[in-house]
């Protein structure tokens, strides 16, 4: 008896017809037969390859079993045996936490897992201690010391016989050395030595005999030759001369190593060794190489004998590592026993009382108002007319609470509507460029947006404040009067012009204070609207001074070529006059003339500020005009130091070259003359420094010149007046200079700041745009 759990899709409001059941829910993954089938076929996979692994582990190096086969099992079985931890862990806990939730059939699965646990756990590790103490024993008696010593005096006689052969051979091959005529080996006569070596191996006394004659090379070492070779006639045919070759070689080059053996394809071996042949100086003139031959079947016993020997030393070597893996074998298979049938158990335990848990969790997420849930019967017993009537009741709870979302989302709707529409308007107050101000009933500011805190200069929480808080500082007075003297009854929208200065900056406000009324007639607050309009004032200013400076020009310059001619005429007069009157001439006609040329300067000036001709810009390299600039001051400052400092990359800029040159020579004899003029110095008494820099930037599409200087700076409540008009901060001057400069950059469609130079003096920026 079980049931399946499913969800049904979310009723839509207009949905009236009953909710029918889905088809049969699909098995989880993991409760799928073949899903056990094939893991069932994997552990059986697994273990036949263990066996086939464990059958050959004898024909495996000792560093590849120890060092590979051993560690991949020891690998394998500790990710086994955390696999074994975690599942018990992972369902252990299950267990305490649903027994604490007291959850149907809790007591019972616990119960029912720690009896499989305990007829799976308790049975493998008795059999993995017998059979680890069983493997330990058979290891042992594999290399018990009986073995050990037959095998080993075995190897030692084998040992025995072959170096007593070879020390045979050793002897004849000295013997026949010692015999032979050193003489007649280095002339090479073969008749002679062939007589002389020929009875040894006529009378059997050795099988064959071979001699080399040695002589050196072209680099000096010694080269070997076969010279004659005599062998018995039952001596093996497939014997190789190279192997007598090698031998004779080393031997000639003074090698301690005198013997060789070779094996033959017949079965046999053949044992050779070499003597050197010396001359009356000790000079090596030749070598005798003598062999004899090992019966196949004697050879046969003894390479028999040494490989069992061989064979027994690197089965004792591997003897740990045999252990340890038949070990890591039997603990892999039990583990994987352990893990397969703590599996099964948690999975039939699983599948006795999951239906039951199935239900009271469907009731849970009813209770949680999922009512959309319900539970696909699996049988027509009890327990599915139970489920049955669960999900009828869901039904009828479900047409419920239908009616109710119905109404719940014509709410949000209406509450969406209001809320999207008062971020509409936060965004609209934020994106202007007016300030707003919206006070309570109470006196309290509600609302404000950011242009109004950018215009009055506040900083800090303003909302919840009282306004005339808000507006306690001095320069805000003028705005804090407005609002208390508007009287509580008016409701047409009063205008006001304020003025204030902030941080040195004198700031000009357009304030509508206006009203705000309810339907029923209440007064809910105030709304001020503040204009910035200290721009347009100063636009009429300049307007206003370039009207005066063209009537001016005109009326000025009219008189002045009068004047001029006629003191040039009083001149000329009294030219002939007497001494003490032609002097007094002189120098008043002189000071006439050098006056009305400082007038007609001035009027140049103010004709030139009422009449600036529109930029002519081309593709400019700004680098080359400050540099054309600059030249002008080449030798004339003494102690003011001129520094270039120009940025690399800095592209074409479109400027008019005329204007902009004015600029730059108007902002550097500004510098020269806060410095004291080209002799000058800073207030330090440090030498006068300008530094005239270029930046570019790329991301704003921007290129800066700046000019600065060391001297004593401009103090904070010039600067807003700095650039007007007929202001000036020097002795002499007519007040333009500045005024000019700031109009050409802005044509230009850039903009100029003055700032503070660090550590002393001022600091003018230019941006244009590239």
């Amino acid at each position: 008896m079980s049931a399946t759990v499913r969800k049904l899709p979310s009723p839509t409001p207009s949905a009236r017809a009953p909710v029918r059941p889905a088809p049969p829910a699909r098995p989880p993954f993991r409760d799928n037969p073949k899903l056990i089938l094939l893991g069932i076929g994997l552990l059986l996979a697994a273990l036949v390859a263990m066996i086939t692994l464990a059958d050959r582990s004898t024909e495996f190096y000792p560093d590849f079993l120890s060092e590979v086969v051993l560690y991949a099992l020891s690998v394998a079985d500790l990710t086994m045996l955390v696999a074994l931890a975690f599942v018990l862990a992972r369902n252990i806990i299950k267990l305490v936490v649903e027994r604490r939730r007291a959850l149907p059939f809790a007591r019972f699965r616990a119960k029912l897992v720690a009896a499989l646990l305990g007829m799976t756990i308790i049975p493998s590790v008795l059999v993995l201690i017998v059979g680890s103490e069983l493997i330990r024993n058979s290891a042992n008696r594999w290399f018990n010391p009986p073995i050990e010593e037959v095998l080993s005096s075995a190897n030692e006689i084998a040992g025995d016989y072959y170096e007593e052969r070879s020390g045979v051979v050793a002897d004849h091959a000295r013997r026949i050395a010692d015999a032979l005529p050193a003489e007649r080996v280095a002339d090479g006569d073969v008749g002679a030595v062939r007589d002389a070596i020929a009875p040894e191996v006529t009378e059997g006394r050795i099988g064959m005999v071979e001699v080399y004659q040695v002589h050196p090379d072209a680099a000096g070492r010694p080269d070997v030759s076969a010279l004659v070779a005599v062998e018995a006639p039952t001596l093996p045919r497939d014997h190789e001369r190279a192997s007598a070759d090698r031998l004779a070689a080393r031997v000639a080059a003074g090698s301690t190593e005198t013997r060789a053996l070779d094996r033959l394809d017949s079965g046999g071996e053949l044992v050779r060794a070499a003597s050197a042949v010396r001359d009356a100086a000790g000079k090596v003139v030749g070598v005798v190489v003598a062999s004899d031959t090992l019966s196949g079947e004697l050879a046969s016993h003894s390479r028999r004998i040494t490989e069992a020997y061989e064979a027994y030393s690197q089965l004792k070597v591997l003897k740990r590592p045999l252990e340890g893996v038949y070990l890591s074998f039997f603990l892999m298979v039990t583990l994987m026993i352990l893990v397969s049938a703590t599996w099964m158990g948690l999975y039939v335990a699983k599948r006795i009382t999951r239906p039951v848990q199935r239900l009271a969790a469907g009731a849970r997420e009813i209770g949680a108002g999922h009512l959309d849930h319900r539970i696909e019967p699996e049988t027509a017993d009890e327990f599915g007319a139970l489920v049955e009537a669960f999900n009828a009741m869901a039904g009828e709870l479900a047409v419920s609470r239908r009616r109710i979302e119905r109404s719940r989302i014509d709410l949000e709707r209406k509450s969406q509507e209001i809320d999207e529409r008062r971020r509409y308007f936060e965004t609209i107050l934020g994106r202007i460029a007016t300030g707003v101000i919206a006070i309570g009933a109470d006196g309290a500011v509600t609302a404000i947006n950011g242009a109004a805190l950018r215009l009055l200069g506040l900083e800090g929480p303003v909302v919840g404040e009282p306004i005339r808080t808000v507006l306690a500082r001095e320069p805000l007075e003028p705005l804090r009067h407005l609002v208390e003297d508007r009287r509580p009854g008016a409701l047409e929208p009063a205008a006001h012009e304020i003025s204030f200065v902030t941080g040195g900056h004198e700031t000009r406000l357009s304030v509508t204070a206006t009203t705000l009324v309810s339907d029923a007639g209440s007064v809910e607050g105030m709304v001020l609207v503040l204009d910035d309009v200290t721009p347009l004032i100063r636009a009429q200013r300049v307007a206003a001074w370039r009207d005066v400076a063209r009537r001016l020009a005109h009326e000025i310059k009219n008189p002045l070529t009068p004047i001029q001619l006629c003191a040039e005429r009083l001149r000329r007069h009294f030219a002939q006059a007497p001494p003490q009157a032609r002097a007094l001439v002189e120098e008043c006609t002189g000071t006439i003339v050098g006056e009305v040329e400082s007038l007609k300067g001035l009027v140049d000036e103010f004709s030139q500020f009422a009449r600036m001709p529109a930029p002519r810009t081309v593709p400019t390299d700004v680098h080359a005009l400050l540099d054309e600039a600059l030249a002008l001051y080449n030798g004339l400052l003494r102690t003011v130091h001129l520094h270039r400092a120009f940025a690399s990359g800095l592209p074409l800029v479109r400027v008019d070259p005329e204007q902009i040159r004015r600029v730059v020579i108007n902002l550097v004899d500004n510098a020269v003359e806060a410095l004291g003029g080209p002799s000058g110095a800073a207030a330090d008494g440090t030498p006068g420094r300008i530094t005239v820099e270029t930046q570019y930037d790329a991301t704003n599409g921007v290129a800066r010149v700046i000019v600065a200087d060391n001297g004593p700076g401009i103090s904070e409540a010039d600067r807003e007046k700095l650039f007007m008009p007929y202001y000036s901060t020097k002795r002499r001057g007519s007040g333009l200079g500045l005024a000019i400069v700031r109009r050409i950059v802005a044509e230009h469609g850039g903009s100029i700041e003055v700032g503070d130079n660090v550590p002393t003096g001022t600091r003018f920026t230019i941006e244009l745009p590239c």
